[in-house]
């Protein structure tokens, strides 16, 4: 019942093709090194790899950009676990195509037409999630993608404070964390009753309550 916070609305839309748009709409969540390759990471280094190169960037004698970005490298360049090809490669032209849609609607409509067992699976799980969000996540990441992050974070700010004011973020905490059953009622229950103008609405400036930044 909510939206990817906290700069989603920044980086989501600037990673390749449409794959941050899939991963905000659908929830869907990367593991290793598939987070490097979509360029959410910048390096890729095992865990029980962690303290030595906390130890290593202590030791750093005037540690600059480059020594750092030199020692991370040395790190990153000596892992070799998780070598397998990009977990998301044989969908990608799905994701790209299917996410390009410029409503939710249509998004679904093309999962639909898709028919393809990855296409169940992504409107499967869309079905599931809060209509309302949905809409929200989809204009934000559009509205984000040509944004400075000040400009972003003071819009998921809006947005924040217009989940508080629903009824779905609650809902989804009772689902999720209180009663964990699982089941949330959305309400609106369908994305033809959230309107265009409620969404304009939660994006609205908030005058003297703004974020200020």
């Amino acid at each position: 019942g909510l939206f990817p916070d906290v700069g989603g609305g920044y980086f989501l839309p600037r990673l390749s093709g449409k794959i941050g748009y899939y991963l905000a709409l659908t929830g869907s969540r990367l593991k290793g090194r598939d987070v490097l390759r979509v360029g959410i990471a910048t390096h890729f280094v095992e865990s029980e790899k962690l303290p030595a190169l906390e130890k290593d960037l202590i030791a750093l004698k005037s540690p600059s950009k480059e020594k750092i970005a030199d020692l991370l490298n040395s790190y990153h360049m000596k892992c070799t676990i998780d070598q397998e090809k990009f977990s998301l490669d044989e969908h990608m032209e799905k994701i790209n195509s299917i996410f390009s849609a410029n409503s939710m609607e249509e998004i679904v409509k093309r999962l639909k037409q898709d028919g393809s067992p990855f296409a169940m699976k992504q409107l499967e799980t869309l079905n599931k999630m809060s209509p309302t969000s949905l809409k929200l996540t989809l204009r934000q990441l559009r509205e984000g993608a040509s944004m400075s992050l000040q400009e972003v974070l003071r819009m998921e700010y809006r947005l924040s404070q217009a989940c508080m004011k629903g009824h779905d973020f609650y809902e989804g905490v009772r689902a999720v964390l209180i009663d964990k059953d699982q089941s949330p009622k959305w309400k609106p229950a369908a994305l033809e009753q959230v309107s265009d103008e409620f969404v304009d609405n939660c994006f609205k400036p908030l005058g003297n309550d703004d974020l200020k930044l």
